[in-house]
């Protein structure tokens, strides 16, 4: 039989629209005193941790911003499946790197997830779980909500990209998540993770008692 048939050709189904990720990591760690993204988060560096979360939880792609000169980084970063970009100036703040991964992302990409560095207990199912409710909506902003707490990740949709771009906006990311917050989709979830900021030297050895640094 030929591999062609006569007639209008049957459309080829298309995936949904991709919804990727940004992982903001250029800073100093100034209150960490040394990199959160090389941490040792239980036998793999935070930036491994937080890369792999999100990769298996359906973000495509991921994106690591790191700083200038900032190699192991961006190693470790690579070889847990993320692209990368370097920040020249993160002095503003991770606004500065949100901004270069919108301007990487495609035409079509749906939504960005924002997890910053320093959350590597995130569970994968817990991406899962706030992509799925992402698609399942309309709500520009979708945030897991644990214990009575807002964490990490947030899935901005792409109809506000331009208040993230917006040159004049103050306060960063989390203006925008405020100013969305009575359509936001907040989603319970059992995953302590979403709220463990881990950025103080006291933080990490509650977290991590045994202390060094993997791949």
């Amino acid at each position: 039989m030929p591999f062609w048939r006569k007639g209008k050709p049957e459309p080829v189904p298309l995936g949904p629209p991709p919804i990727a990720a940004v992982v903001p990591c250029a800073g100093d760690s100034r209150r960490m005193g040394r990199s959160k993204a090389l941490l040792d988060a239980g036998g793999r560096s935070f930036v491994s941790a937080v890369v792999g979360s999100l990769v298996a939880g359906g973000c495509d792609p991921v994106i690591v911003v790191v700083g200038e000169g900032q190699e192991d980084e961006e190693r470790r970063a690579r070889a847990a499946g993320a692209h990368v970009l370097v920040n020249p100036e993160p002095g503003d703040g991770p606004i500065t790197s949100v901004r270069l991964a919108l301007a990487a992302l495609a035409a079509g990409t749906a939504g960005l997830a924002l997890l910053p560095v320093d959350h590597p207990l995130v569970r994968p199912e817990t991406v899962q779980i706030l992509l799925s409710a992402f698609r399942e909506g309309e709500a520009p902003v979708v945030l897991p909500i644990h214990d009575g707490r807002r964490g990490h990740p947030v899935v901005f949709r792409s109809s506000v990209f331009g208040e993230l771009l917006d040159p004049g906006l103050e306060g960063g990311a989390r203006t925008v998540v405020h100013a969305h917050l009575e359509a936001a989709t907040l989603v319970s979830v059992d995953d302590a993770g979403v709220v463990a900021d881990i950025d103080t030297p006291e933080a990490y050895r509650a977290a991590f008692p045994v202390q060094g640094v993997r791949a």
